[in-house]
This record gives C-alpha cells, structure tokens and sequence, in this order.
C-alpha cells in the first residue's frame, strides 16, 4: 500500500488513461496529480513537488522527452522519480529518455495491479539509499559530497541526477576496483526494476560529459572502475598539503 504522503504526478495527453492511473493510485493511498502535456507538467510539478512523475512520451505542446530534461536540470527535483509511461518500445526512445534522466519505463496498455506493484517497489527503493557515509570522498580535484549529493570539480560544481550519483560515487568509493555490470546493477537499481546493460551504459556516458573522459574506466566484458591514478594523486596532494602546514 502506498503511503498518503507520497505523491505522484501523472502526464498523460489521454485523459483515459489519465483517470485509470488516478483512480488505482488514489485507491492504493497516494495523492495524485494531473496534468495534459509537458508543459502544464513541468508547472504542476513545481506547485506540488511530487516524489514521483509518471509521464507519456509523445505528447502536444511540449514532450516527455524535453519535459523530462527541464525537471531532471532543476535542483528542486534531484531526487524525484521520473517513470516513462510509453507504448513506444523502440530502441532510441529508451536511450533518449535515459539521456535526460528518466529512472524506469512502463509499457502500455496498463495493467492496474502491475503497474502499482512496480510503481510501491520503485518508491520504495527510491526511500532505501546506498550505504552512503557521511563525509566527502576527495580524489585528486574531486570532491563527492555524499550528504548533499553535489559533486566539485575545484572549483566548479557539477549537478549529477540521483542515480548519476549514486553511480559515481559506488565506483569512486573504491578506487582501481572493477564493478562488474550486475554489482552496479544490483548496489544501484537493485532487481525490483527490469534494467540492462544499456541502462548502465547510458548512465556512465552522462557521467562521463559532465565529470570528463578520465575517471572513469572501461573493462571490456567486465564492468568499470574509478581510476586509481587518481586517487594515488590525491593522497600526494594531501600529503604536500600536510607538509606545508607543518612547515610554515
């Protein structure tokens, strides 16, 4: 059963469909929401702030597509679940939507009891966080807040999605060790969704355009690792910092 704090947002151009979802989620206790098209999504969204957004794809006016990328850029929403609700299947479009991070998909035609099932698994994930310690990894000019969930590059600070994060910091919390695909899949998604090889891959690009090309490594056939260079060069960065405090 779903908790009556927890809200759910629900675009979709089909207003069958749209009354189908709420009155299933509204009778497994969830608050629900509505709106017709990105663009009254993206407003909606703002005003209610809900914990999770289940949307169409193909839609007028503004697309899931482009309505996702607008929410996923927004700090409000790090951690806010986006949920592909499509009977696109096709190829580009998941890849798509996990570009601008989207979290999961459901296929139409919706079957109620199905759908709350992975809807209640994925909320409840979404409250269940990695063993995230309370502290800052530092690795050469890379710092992790894991409380904040921000990352700094210097200077610069860079906004990752939460799923980004919570990639890059499993693989950066173990230096020069090889995640192999379903260690990620398993620590980062778990097995209540139906995620791929794909999935991973997608995740470690966009990890890879905001971080740079250079922290993170490919195994072929195996998995990934975060570089340990890196590391090595941060605990001589911290070692030199050390000495200057103690000699002036």
């Amino acid at each position: 059963m779903g908790s009556t704090k927890q809200k759910i947002l629900v675009i979709d151009d089909e207003p069958d469909i749209r009354e189908l979802l709420v009155y299933y989620l509204k009778k497994d206790g969830y608050l629900v929401y509505t709106a017709s098209n990105g663009e009254e999504g993206i407003s909606e969204a703002i005003k209610c702030h809900p914990d999770l957004i289940i949307m169409d794809i193909m839609m007028p006016i503004m697309d899931g597509i482009e309505a996702c990328r607008i929410i996923k850029n927004m700090i409000a929403f790090k951690n806010t679940v986006v949920v592909f609700l499509t009977a696109r299947i096709e190829e580009y479009s998941e890849i798509a939507g996990f570009n601008v991070g989207a979290d999961d998909y459901i296929s139409k035609p919706v079957k109620p009891n199905a759908l709350l099932s992975r809807i209640n698994a994925i909320l409840k994930r979404k409250n269940q966080t990695i063993d995230v310690p309370k502290y800052k990894i530092e690795i050469s000019d890379l710092s992790i807040d894991c409380e904040s969930y921000l990352v700094y590059r210097g200077n610069h600070k860079i906004v990752f999605a939460k799923k980004e994060f919570e990639l890059l910091f499993l693989l950066a919390s173990r230096p020069g060790k090889v995640f192999t695909r379903d260690a990620i899949l398993e620590n980062i998604w778990d097995n209540t969704t139906m995620m791929t090889d794909r999935t991973i891959d997608v995740h470690i690009r966009k990890v890879r355009e905001k971080l740079g090309e250079n922290y993170i490594s490919t195994i072929r056939g195996v998995g990934y690792k975060f570089e340990t260079c890196l590391f090595i060069l941060g605990i001589y960065k911290i070692a030199f910092e050390n000495l200057l405090v103690i000699w002036f």
